[in-house]
């Protein structure tokens, strides 16, 4: 099964950087960064989803709060069966329901609207507070940016969640250490993550975010922890596959030429041992 995964995040990875070539427009880097994160989301049993029943009531919450990483979201979604793979090729179209970031009234199957970032984790909490007061069992997912933690509103989320022991959320932090123009910590260093997650009130749990294996385990750790929401600080390479763009702030929201396409499209090609 998890070579069988790799495999796919290899093909997502693919759709990732054609979508972006084709659009002209995109976030390559970020999305990179994201696959195996939302991989093991979709593709290993931890969202309970129903690609068949898309608005079925008894469906997880996810909610992509790093909406420029939505090329690599989208290829996840279409491999999952919620639409054809040939609409990857749209992404950014004139009518096209795959706009740069993610619209459910474009796109039914997603559940939530995003765009501006810091904002995803307040709707992540009141999906998951909703469940608790009603005591239903679904749970509600968030995927944010480690940059996105320097918006403020996510320590007010953080406070909220703590507060109100909103066990059945957990977020996950994209932990690239890049953002638009430069590294993080030369910007605003938000060290130490996992003591501050903690001082919020948070279960800490870390992993490597390329390893399909250990994401798992980290969200089965989060599903079975009681009494506090769970935090995943997930350790990624921005741009990962694509070695031109691992690590390189540029490639945060700039396509590829049609040279850098070519030797990112060889690259991603090579067959996963």
């Amino acid at each position: 099964m998890t070579k069988q995964l790799q495999q796919l995040c290899r093909q997502v990875r693919q759709d990732t950087v054609q979508a972006i070539y084709l659009a002209g427009s995109g976030h390559p880097g970020s999305s990179l960064s994201a696959v195996e994160i939302l991989v093991t989301l979709y593709f290993k049993g931890v969202l309970r989803i129903f690609p068949d029943d898309p608005d079925c009531p008894e469906r997880d919450r996810f909610i992509l709060s790093k909406g420029h990483a939505a090329p690599a979201y989208y290829s996840v979604l279409a491999h999952r069966g919620y639409f054809p793979v040939e609409r990857l090729k749209t992404l950014r179209k004139l009518g096209s329901p795959l706009q740069g970031h993610p619209n459910m009234e474009k796109l039914p199957c997603l559940d939530c609207a995003v765009g501006s970032l810091g904002q995803g984790l307040s709707v992540a909490n009141g999906m998951a507070f909703a469940f608790k007061y009603r005591h239903q069992p679904q749970r509600a997912y968030c995927l944010i940016g480690d940059g996105e933690q320097q918006e403020g509103q996510i320590w007010e989320a953080a406070m909220f969640a703590a507060q109100h022991h909103l066990d059945n959320l957990c977020l996950v932090v994209d932990c690239n250490g890049m953002q638009l123009v430069d590294a993080i910590d030369g910007i605003k260093d938000l060290r130490p993550l996992d003591d501050k997650w903690r001082s919020f009130g948070w279960h800490v749990v870390e992993a490597d975010g390329h390893d399909i294996d250990k994401l798992y385990q980290a969200f089965q750790e989060a599903a079975g922890y009681t009494g506090k929401p769970t935090v995943i600080l997930a350790h990624t390479v921005k741009g990962k596959g694509v070695s031109y763009m691992e690590n390189q702030a540029k490639w945060h929201g700039t396509a590829p030429n049609e040279a850098q396409y070519k030797l990112a499209m060889q690259e991603l090609s090579q067959e996963v041992l």
